[in-house]
């Protein structure tokens, strides 16, 4: 199975929960116009984070730190997208122009790449691993900058 990947920020909690909560809980969108965000618990708590997620009791569940990377992302790209109204008009969506121009840009970044949305400069910021460790190899390496 792949390993699960964290980004540097949400390092120190992560392997707090592999070792103190039981592991991890990582759930699953089950709303097609979000099908690749996930959530990660602490295994210890079986109650579903949001509605979006899965419906079993978790869609996988890592207990082993080996299972689990850290990523650190590199910005390769930036432009600005033009949002619109979703269609029950509670919420704003990329226009489908926008959308496209996002696809592309993925696409030229490799298949690793995803985006991230910057609401401050209303741009999409796409993203690629910059560096991977092992998150026990990263929390020694933290461990030590900060004994440092």
């Amino acid at each position: 199975m792949d390993k699960h990947t964290v980004h540097p920020d949400n390092a120190s909690l992560i392997y707090n929960w592999l070792q103190t909560r039981g592991g991890l809980r990582i759930w699953h969108s089950i709303d097609l116009s979000d099908p690749h965000r996930s959530m990660t618990t602490p295994a210890d708590k079986s109650d579903k984070p949001h509605w979006k997620m899965c419906n079993a009791e978790a869609c996988r569940i890592i207990t082993d730190p080996d299972d689990v990377l850290v990523i650190t992302p590199k910005e390769v790209k930036r432009f600005h997208v033009a949002l619109r109204r979703s269609s029950n008009g509670m919420s704003m969506k990329c226009t489908d122009h926008s959308s496209e121009k996002i696809r592309k840009a993925q696409d030229e970044a490799g298949p690793n790449s995803w985006y991230v949305f910057d609401y401050e400069t209303q741009e999409a910021v796409i993203l690629v691993p910059d560096s991977t460790m092992p998150i026990k190899e990263f929390m020694q390496i933290s461990d030590d900058n900060h004994t440092n």
